[in-house]
């Protein structure tokens, strides 16, 4: 080609069958019409006009945009095989070489030597920018010739293919995730016309429920294969939820995903020989272009291996838990009887029987009484906490007098106040309402909360108990227990409700202990439907609160009287 001009290196082959060329075609001739104008100004896609030996003559703006060249950057100087994937080029050429029978040299030849044949030619490469990046293009080549019928050039249109070939990428990775579901044996799917008979009856569920796919497809239903106690089960909670009748059948399994609600369910699946499994489904609504429903898709997974796990570990739990009954009552009684040995002992020296003893004696001898008491409290609290989380600890509400509960408690824990001449008060209203709670188990809370306050408030101190109805919310009462004691911190007051929470870190004393007492409160509220909350006096100490709900609303009224 002794004309060709180029920056990039391309073999120089001849086209056959143009050995009688006309001269080199201007630019002007190649635009001789308003549609070639529009053609070749058009930005859409790129147009590309060489002469006979295949050097570019005309690079639209179309071209320009695609490629990053500007028309003076390839005009006269190129060719478009210059541009293209040269491996490409190479493959094309050897693939026209097998297909026509006859040896075509990988350049431009291989671009055009169909077109120069008369023979229609559309074709995939890649086109690399000025900037080296590519980009997938559809390129269709048309020989110009002039009236004798000579080859004066030829004429490239591409367009970027690289939004096609995403598409294309992504239907096909649609394509294989569907077809990897139908053919996947570790879940069953099942797809169904609009009246749910199905229609794909894939290998997962063949397997799972022992049918063939030509025993079901168009003769069931999937409600068919599904325990029919609990589809009746299914359908009149489906009721309840959607406040329209849902008979039990298919329209139960389908109703929510036909009005585009997710829907994962569990039940039980009958197989063919009448075995039966837990399984868990999801249903999905397939639509038409329309966005009208042409059927129904359910994914299923065999739930029997997850269902055992559970039991197993509900029997772990079981055994723990009975192991842990069985080890604490053990353990409890094992330390009650020297405990027990120990106090008799103690309160026989106290009683003089043993001899008189001195002040200082019996300080020490009250001091180990003391101790006593707060070990058989833990015990107490361990067992306490066992029954709890054991779920042997029942709650029975009743109709109750909350003023009763507190001056009950007052008299048990009268003693140990006085010993610290702690002052014990009581603020409750006469015509206070009356509380639908547990009488033992009201009792019990007072008792810790009362015995914690006597504990953490120095001798000489105040521990006052409140009840009125709750003004936030008159279906509940709200009982108070306040101390002057050194308070409690108020980055603590959610914590301190926590199991085995150190009860020595609320105050400044050195005392500790295991912190079980405010966590059999927090959960014997909570049983009776109330809650508990600590807070910092303003003054000094601190105030446990705790609400229980009212026997009766037309009871709680705020008093405006109240008694001491």
């Amino acid at each position: 080609m002794p004309h060709r001009k180029r920056s990039m290196k391309t073999p120089d082959t001849a086209v056959p069958e143009l050995k009688h060329r006309a001269p080199k075609t201007p630019a002007s001739m190649l635009k001789s019409s308003p549609l070639q104008s529009a053609i070749f100004n058009s930005a859409n896609f790129s147009s590309i006009a060489t002469d006979a030996n295949g050097v570019i003559q005309i690079f639209n703006v179309g071209a320009e945009r695609m490629l990053g060249y500007a028309a003076a950057d390839v005009v006269n100087k190129i060719t478009p095989a210059d541009i293209s994937d040269p491996q490409e080029v190479i493959a094309r050429a050897q693939e026209l070489s097998v297909e026509l029978g006859t040896s075509i040299a990988p350049g431009f030849e291989a671009l055009v030597f169909k077109a120069s044949r008369g023979i229609e030619d559309i074709y995939e490469l890649t086109y690399i920018r000025k900037d080296l990046s590519r980009f997938p293009a559809v390129v269709s080549v048309t020989a110009l010739r002039d009236a004798q019928d000579l080859i004066i050039g030829y004429l490239l249109i591409g367009t970027d293919n690289t939004a096609r070939k995403r598409a294309e990428e992504e239907l096909l990775k649609a394509g294989a995730l569907q077809n990897a579901i139908f053919n996947s044996a570790n879940f069953s799917s099942i797809a169904t016309d609009a009246n749910g008979v199905i229609q794909i009856f894939n290998v997962g569920a063949e397997r799972m429920l022992g049918y063939t796919a030509a025993e079901v497809v168009n003769k069931i239903t999937p409600a068919d294969l599904h325990d029919p106690e609990e589809m009746v089960i299914r359908a009149r909670a489906l009721t309840i939820e959607l406040g329209t009748p849902i008979a039990p059948g298919f329209e139960a399994v389908a109703v929510k995903a036909s009005r585009g609600i997710e829907d994962i369910y569990e039940l039980t699946k009958i197989r063919k020989d009448g075995s039966r499994f837990p399984a868990v489904v999801s249903v999905t609504a397939l639509r038409d272009a329309q966005d009208g429903i042409i059927g129904y898709l359910l994914i299923g997974s065999d739930n029997t291996a997850r269902k055992r796990l559970e039991e197993v570990l509900e029997q772990i739990r079981q055994d723990q838990m009975r192991f842990k009954d069985e080890f604490l009552s053990h353990v409890s009684h094992e330390l009650r009887s020297p405990l027990t040995a120990i106090k008799q002992f103690t309160n026989i020296l106290l009683g003089g029987l043993a001899g008189e003893l001195n002040k200082e004696q019996r300080e020490y001898q009250q001091i180990v009484l003391r101790n006593i008491r707060q070990l058989q409290s833990m015990i107490d609290d361990l067992l306490e906490v066992t029954r709890l989380e054991s779920g042997k600890l029942t709650v029975e509400p009743e109709r109750l007098s909350v003023s009763m509960a507190v001056i009950d408690s007052f008299n048990t824990l009268e003693g140990s106040a006085r010993g610290k001449r702690i002052t014990l008060s009581h603020d409750l209203p006469p015509n206070l309402p009356s509380a639908l709670a547990d009488q033992t188990r009201l009792r019990q809370i007072l008792i810790i909360l009362l015995d914690n306050a006597i504990k953490f408030t120095p001798e000489g101190g105040a521990v006052t108990v409140l009840a009125r109805p709750f003004e936030k919310d008159l279906r509940y009462l709200v009982i108070e227990v306040s101390d002057t004691g050194c308070g409690i911190s108020t980055e603590i007051t959610e914590e301190i409700f926590e199991r085995l929470y150190q009860v020595s870190e609320r105050t400044e004393a050195s005392r500790k202990g295991l912190g079980l007492g405010l966590y059999i409160c927090k959960e014997l509220v909570m049983r009776q439907g109330g809650r508990i909350w600590a807070t910092r006096r303003r003054q000094k100490g601190s105030t446990f609160s705790f609400t229980l709900p009212v026997f009766s609303i037309d009871e709680a009224k705020i008093p405006t009287t109240t008694a001491a």
